[in-house]
């Protein structure tokens, strides 16, 4: 929003006001605003899963790193264009950044870059491997069913709910050529009207 929409905003509801003081009010109580709000968001958990999902973006391949922790929350994403100890390592120090703990546990695929990024940058961790434990593993041809009924595959729900969470193991493209509308699979792995 802009500070002039602000301002009408606030006239709608009968507070005369000009951007230029909603300009000062930002300067001055943005930045505490922002620190309460900062110190409110609840703690990540101590036990991180991370995982790499590919992605195209303009016909290139690209990885998205992400990290989630025990609860579900989403801790960070990077995006890069090498999936090597390099890139591992600059996504646990993204993760790192700004946290005052290290996690007690982390949780990875059998990617050999975690474990050397792992060893750069938190070597006291505890680091499980396994393609069973990281983030929402599933097939696209046994996909979960939805609560409707639907065979959905959950990378087609979480596009459609804007979640990060299922979009583990899929290759998936962003961007103009992205326009077709999902195809549910069936129990038999088939899609339906073909």
């Amino acid at each position: 929003l802009s500070l002039r929409d602000v301002q009408e905003m606030m006239a709608e509801r009968g507070v005369i006001v000009s951007y230029e003081s909603i300009h000062q009010w930002c300067r001055k109580f943005g930045q505490s605003f922002a620190n309460g709000l900062r110190r409110r968001r609840p703690c990540p958990g101590d036990k991180w899963h991370l995982d790499e999902v590919f992605i195209k973006i303009n016909d290139k391949t690209h990885y998205l790193w992400r990290a989630v922790d025990q609860h579900g929350t989403v801790l960070d994403i990077l995006v890069t264009s090498r999936r090597n100890a390099k890139a591992a390592t600059r996504f646990l120090r993204k993760l790192l950044k700004g946290l005052q703990y290290v996690p007690r546990v982390l949780v990875t695929d059998k990617l050999a870059s975690y474990g050397v990024a792992r060893r750069r940058v938190m070597p006291g961790v505890e680091h499980r491997r396994s393609k069973y434990l990281t983030i929402g593993r599933r097939t696209p041809t046994n996909p979960p069913a939805s609560a409707n009924g639907s065979s959905e595959s959950s990378a087609h729900r979480a596009a459609r709910s804007g979640s990060c969470r299922h979009l583990a193991g899929y290759h998936h493209t962003f961007g103009p050529a992205d326009t077709d509308s999902p195809q549910p699979v069936t129990e038999s792995g088939t899609n339906r009207g073909s």
